[in-house]
């Protein structure tokens, strides 16, 4: 496992959000979180990278390479998000400040994660847009002279350049057209293909589900309530709360009532 997650709970002073929650993410898969919005699946991503907000305190164990990050120390931390775990938020545009060029912020993020040469850190950031379709004239640019899909692709490239182990793709299509979402998820599927890296792929779409995820875990209320191979939660859902959502996705709910009936317990 690449990463696993055990009996996470993540608290307020004066409640739990997420409670006694067991994940793990296989080397190189497509791992989905699906669940109602509230449910704590991002806190539950944010809390991998020690990104939670001040006020909420996270116990248990996330395990990743061999040793349990919410043990790790800030500055270990900082060096392993970005290089060996990297993040691509639904807030796209908030990873670019307005005040300076797509190759400066390419430039900064190398920079932190100890690349000197500034030749290197030039061709890895035209090598980075050019993976995802871009071209490498873009980083003389400024963000606001890019389309949105062009910002979503450069933030991705970003996320990639140094060959991280985990992606954690947080709502990554949730801002776009369904056009641009599923480009969006063809880009990183043929980049999982390429660089062999997990990700987990946190959505409400069950469209992106069916069509990239190998395993999926669905979240409800702080906990997970149902986990195992796409195939077998889609066409077998055992919680209610998993056949609900699915009754709420159209093309899926079809699926499922038909897979239902064909084997008596409709």
């Amino acid at each position: 496992m690449i990463l696993s997650i055990e009996e996470l709970s993540i608290s307020s002073r004066d409640r739990t959000i997420v409670d006694q929650v067991s994940l793990a993410v296989r080397e190189g898969e497509f791992m989905a979180l699906v669940g109602q919005s509230g449910s704590g699946k991002s806190l539950l991503s944010q809390a991998i990278g020690r990104l939670l907000p001040p006020n909420l305190h996270a116990s248990g164990r996330v395990m990743f390479e061999g040793s349990n990050l919410l043990e790790r120390k800030p500055k270990e931390m900082r060096a392993l998000r970005g290089s060996r775990i990297s993040y691509i938020f639904q807030d796209y545009q908030g990873a670019f400040t307005p005040f300076r060029s797509i190759g400066g912020h390419f430039d900064e993020y190398q920079k932190v994660h100890g690349e000197k040469s500034s030749a290197i850190r030039k061709k890895r950031a035209e090598e980075a847009l050019e993976s995802v379709g871009l071209s490498a004239e873009l980083l003389r640019r400024y963000p606001f002279q890019l389309s949105g899909g062009q910002l979503q692709r450069a933030s991705i490239a970003t996320s990639l350049m140094l060959s991280p182990r985990l992606l954690i793709a947080d709502e990554a299509t949730t801002a776009l057209d369904s056009v641009s979402g599923h480009r969006v998820l063809e880009l990183l599927a043929r980049k999982q293909a390429e660089t062999g890296c997990a990700i987990l792929f946190i959505t409400h779409d069950w469209r992106h589900v069916r069509r990239y995820a190998n395993r999926l875990a669905v979240m409800k209320e702080g906990q997970i309530v149902e986990s195992g191979g796409k195939h077998r939660i889609l066409d077998h859902p055992q919680h209610e709360y998993t056949r609900q959502l699915i009754e709420a996705a159209p093309v899926l709910s079809r699926s499922l009532k038909s897979g239902l009936k064909e084997a008596g317990t409709e």
